[in-house]
């Protein structure tokens, strides 16, 4: 299968998947805290698309299609929906599009918010690779509530601002770039992006100002 993604253009798919929330019971808090903590981790160009479902499989399998294969998103982050009840439908429709899993980005996940919560154990987060003859994107699900998302891509710090656990993001970017995506840099003071050496790129040159 080859992949080539011409366009260098970062594109996201946020996805909120919550009956409630689709069906105006309440505002929507997961894409604002997405797209807050993007603003704040990337450095990178980017635009995003955004999504509020209910949690229906068929309408969640379908829209993750649509972010990836039509509106040509390179990553998309879900939140809602991973918990064991009988309406939490996610991780299953996420593997229902996906044609590789990439189950680390769920561990470390669990791993993450196992230092507040026992009951971390129950959530079913996952991650996956969808491809299609021309295009791929990494499909991430992450938690409900704005403080274990932040918690979840940023990771844990001391007071002293060094890494005690590792966020999941700061496997994202490498990872997009091995699927064909465009190059994602990162604030190191939110989010420092991993890649080996041989795959980092020089900054680009900055023009000289005018005396």
């Amino acid at each position: 299968m080859t992949i080539n993604q011409n366009d260098d253009t970062l594109v996201i798919g946020l996805v909120s998947i919550s009956d409630r929330a689709s069906g105006g019971v309440y505002q929507d808090q997961g894409i604002p805290a997405l797209e807050t903590w993007l603003g704040g981790a990337l450095t990178t160009p980017w635009r995003v698309e955004t999504r509020l479902i209910p949690d229906e499989r068929a309408r969640i399998e379908a829209t993750l299609i649509e972010l990836v294969d039509d509106a040509r998103c390179h990553l998309v982050l879900t939140t809602g929906g991973t918990g064991p009840a009988r309406r939490d439908v996610t991780p299953e429709a996420t593997l229902a599009v996906g044609t590789k899993e990439m189950p680390g980005f769920g561990e470390q996940m669990r791993q993450i918010s196992l230092r507040f919560v026992p009951t971390a154990i129950l959530s079913r987060q996952l991650a996956v690779i969808r491809e299609t003859p021309d295009h791929a994107a990494l499909i991430m699900n992450l938690p409900g509530q704005p403080k274990a998302i932040k918690e979840t891509l940023e990771g844990l710090k001391d007071a002293a601002g060094a890494q005690l656990v590792g966020g999941i993001f700061a496997a994202v970017p490498y990872c997009v770039d091995l699927i064909g995506g465009p190059y994602m840099e990162t604030n190191p003071a939110v989010c420092q992006a991993f890649r080996p050496k041989s795959a980092l790129r020089a900054a680009p040159a900055q023009p000289e100002e005018k005396a």
